[in-house]
Order: structure tokens, then C-alpha cells, then sequence
């Protein structure tokens, strides 16, 4: 079976994400373009992924609660989790860690959390895009004792990737999957990176602003049923090709 998804969307939480990245917005563009399985991926925290995840509830999409987390080195890693518990146990010691510089409205734009009917709940006063206080290495770590499984985000970027910013994968790293961009071609990127091959190569869209979803084009290839969010982490903790 093959599901259609795309694994690294913000909403209106993160402040360089749209406002009209609403819970429901998310899910019924992911609709239409066709997907099967979305991650809500905000800045170092978790607190619009349960209004998303309801609505997905509703319309038959199954929605995986994660985040973007910005580690010390300043390398972003896509952290999914198999459900809300685990997910706010990890947002937790993310919070504890960040540097609680305050959120700037003017500059960087509102941190919303909304509900499952996209009303405005609060807002998050600290800013949400810095680097934590956490090595790579703490975050994988403290991800794995959760159930979740980490992604090195967007790996062919100039900036914020593991290979500009540290020149490699760890060896001790419990990486099965990389994460290349939306425009990203595979093939070309593989050959100008020899080594990478023996990681899962998935495409997802980094979505800021809803017409940047993916399209129904990146599929999990599966002869298992998946079901919701704990078949998705169990399935990406081995290496896939989407």
C-alpha cells in the first residue's frame, strides 16, 4: 500500500508561518492535495499539533503530533512522536532548555495557538526559532527514550542542516531516514553526497503558507496497514525510501 504524506508542515505557531496556517486550513489543503499523512513540525514546540490532529480525526487524515527542534549546534531535526503524550513529555524538557529570549511580534511575527475549531487560544511568549540548549546527540537521545524518532531536516540546505553544520552524520547517531527539501532531486543530490545512501531519503515541504504543501507525490511504500500516528514513528525508525 502506499500512503501519500508530507512530513514537515508549520502552522500559525511557528512566527515565520502564515496565519492563515490554521488547524483546519492545514488539514483540508492537505486533503486536497491528496495526502494521507501529515506532521504538524513547529519551532520547538508541540501546542498546535492536538487542534490539527483533531481535525484530521474528523476527515479520515492521520496526523502526527512533532516539532522542529533547533539543537545547540544550531542543526534542525525533525522530531515525530506516536501520540500527544510523549510529544508534550519531550516539548516539556525542549522548554526548560531554550534560552527564554522573548518573541517579538513586529520582527518576527505572532506565535497563535488555536484550537480544533481555529479559534485563538494564546499566544507562546517565548521565541520559538532559536537553538536549545541540547547537543544534537541530547536530543536524540531524549526523542528515542520518548518512542519518537528523529530526522535531520532538510540535509541539502545551505544552513541549519547536519551536513553544513557539522560536515557529517555522526556515526553514533541512530539515524535511519534523512530529510531532503520539496525541490531537492534525489538522484543528483545522492550522487553529490556518496555515503548517503544507506539512510531513508524522504521529501517533505518545510510548508509555511498552505500552497506550499506537498502534493500527492512522496508515498510510504507498506505491506502493513497504517493506522495512525504509532504505525508512521514505528515505521520510519528503519530506513524508507519516499
Amino acid at each position: 500500500m502506499r500512503y501519500y504524506y508530507d512530513l514537515h508542515i508549520h502552522t500559525a505557531l511557528s512566527p515565520c508561518g502564515d496565519n492563515d496556517m490554521t488547524p483546519n486550513n492545514v488539514v483540508n489543503m492537505s486533503l486536497l492535495k491528496g495526502l494521507d499523512i501529515i506532521a504538524v513540525t513547529d519551532h520547538n514546540s508541540v501546542q498546535n499539533a492536538g487542534a490539527v490532529a483533531e481535525a484530521g480525526r474528523k476527515n479520515g487524515l492521520i496526523v502526527v503530533f512533532g516539532m522542529e527542534i533547533e539543537t545547540a549546534e544550531e542543526v534542525h531535526v525533525v522530531a515525530l512522536f506516536p501520540d500527544r503524550e510523549s510529544a508534550y513529555g519531550v516539548q516539556e524538557i525542549i522548554y526548560r532548555h531554550m534560552n527564554g529570549i522573548k518573541n517579538r511580534e513586529d520582527i518576527f511575527g505572532e506565535q497563535r495557538i488555536l484550537d480544533g475549531q481555529d479559534e485563538l487560544q494564546g499566544r507562546v511568549d517565548q521565541l520559538l526559532i532559536t537553538a536549545v540548549s541540547l547537543m544534537i546527540e541530547e536530543v536524540f537521545q531524549i526523542v528515542t527514550e520518548a518512542g519518537g524518532v528523529c530526522i535531520p531536516a532538510h540535509v541539502d540546505r545551505d544552513s541549519h542542516s547536519i551536513l553544513s553544520n557539522l560536515g557529517m552524520i555522526p556515526e553514533d547517531l541512530a539515524v535511519s531516514n534523512i530529510e531532503i527539501s520539496k525541490n531537492c532531486d534525489r538522484v543528483t543530490f545522492l550522487g553529490a553526497n556518496p555515503g548517503l545512501e544507506r539512510y531513508g531519503v524522504l521529501r517533505s515541504s518545510d510548508a509555511h503558507y498552505l500552497w506550499d504543501i506537498s502534493e500527492r507525490e512522496n508515498y510510504i511504500e507498506t505491506e502493513r496497514q497504517i493506522k495512525d500516528a504509532g504505525d508512521v514513528v514505528e515505521l520510519l525508525k528503519k530506513p524508507l525510501n519516499g
